[in-house]
């Protein structure tokens, strides 16, 4: 799996960890090996340019997923040939942006951020919260990934 971490704002984190949590989503969601996805942390002023521009909101917000193809929830799309490069898509994360979050929820920013990159990434594969039966869903996927990394999903 090819993992594009790019971290583009100033907040310091440490991305082996997210990395790892990276990895074992798609794993664990049985995307094939050639699964290329992108994770960009920005500040606050780009997710809110980028809200705006794709999803017509205002202000800055935790994370976004912006998938290439995007698939029903929990059945990712095969790759398109054996061993050709499957793009799943990017998300983008405000690391400012959930640290603050994680302070009013009473979290530790790292189980925050932990919860985002998971949230995103279920995202790119098809999970949905429009519903409560699809949050519910959404969410029990992210309790379980984050129990197998020793976070406990808020």
């Amino acid at each position: 799996m090819d993992i594009y971490l790019a971290d583009e704002q100033d907040v310091p984190l440490s991305t082996g960890p997210l990395r790892r949590l990276v990895r074992l989503v798609l794993e664990s969601e049985g995307l094939p090996p050639e699964t290329e996805v992108g994770v960009v942390f920005v500040t606050d002023e780009v997710m809110t340019e980028y809200n705006r521009r794709f999803l017509g909101g205002e202000g800055p917000t935790d994370v976004l997923a912006l998938p290439l193809n995007p698939p029903d929830a929990g059945h990712p799309a095969p790759a398109s040939g054996a061993g050709a490069p499957y793009g799943l898509g990017d998300i983008f994360v405000a690391p400012r942006y959930v640290r603050r979050q994680a302070r009013e929820l009473g979290v530790r920013p790292e189980d925050e951020l932990s919860l985002m990159v998971a949230h995103g990434l279920l995202h790119l594969v098809g999970y949905d919260h429009g519903t409560e039966a699809e949050a519910e869903a959404m969410e029990a996927r992210e309790r379980d990934l984050l129990a197998l990394v020793g976070v406990e999903r808020r």
